[in-house]
């Protein structure tokens, strides 16, 4: 059973009088492991491919599954429970709550989620990015790497079975960046977690299994 299955999947929004498709008839399958990139120009519906991935968002035709459950099946209450289980997001801004430590964000979607064992899962996941002792700091204290490498440990701390990641390197140089596409290579490969990750960089792109490309709301043919 695929991880994520998207099947002719269309999203459309208003505006104005208007209807404009986001997304038009995209089939999609992500394996457990599977480290896949989405490409393509501003505005081609990446940002939306991920919302529907995560389950954030509804499609307006087609249907997605999420280890296995039909998104459209669920109501409001139900799709927040499966992203609390099942999706890990990773921003390009890190989206840190600056005024809880390092540890106190991590642990945050276990507390929401009413897990027991926070902080102690928190400091093992802090210690598979190598931040264990950074653990009492707060955001404004940290470079950058290190807060990508924080979010990355909220990310995995309820044990995704998908990680969603919009354009994680963005924010971050060259040597930076790299240590973070060694991690997400781990994720993949010593986790067995399914990565969709929206990206602009081509070293993103070549480490990945394969990669994706929008045009206009649509899968480009390869090639």
């Amino acid at each position: 059973m695929p991880v994520l299955r998207l099947e002719k999947v269309s999203k459309e929004y208003a505006e104005g009088s208007q209807r404009v498709a986001a997304l038009e008839d995209v089939s999609l399958e992500l394996d457990e492991g599977e480290f896949v990139t989405v490409v393509g120009r501003s505005g081609c519906g990446k940002s939306t491919l991920l919302h529907l991935a995560g389950a954030m968002d509804l499609p307006t035709s087609g249907r997605v599954w999420i280890t296995g459950v039909a998104t459209s099946q669920l109501d409001d209450a139900g799709l927040v429970r499966l992203r609390r289980v099942a999706v890990g997001h990773i921003f390009q801004s890190f989206e840190l709550l600056p005024t809880l430590t390092v540890a106190e964000n991590v642990e945050l979607p276990l507390l929401l989620a009413g897990r027991a064992g926070a902080r102690a899962r928190a400091l093992e996941c802090l210690g598979w990015v190598e931040l264990a002792e950074l653990a009492g700091r707060m955001p404004h204290q940290l470079s950058g790497g290190q807060m990508q490498r924080v979010a990355i440990a909220r990310a995995l701390v309820h044990g995704p079975k998908l990680l969603l990641a919009d354009e994680p390197t963005g924010n971050l140089d060259t040597v930076t960046s790299n240590v973070i596409l060694a991690l997400l290579r781990r994720i993949s490969s010593e986790r067995g977690t399914a990565i969709l990750m929206a990206t602009h960089s081509l070293e993103l792109i070549a480490a990945a299994h394969r990669s994706i490309r929008l045009r206009d709301g649509r899968i480009a043919p390869e090639g």
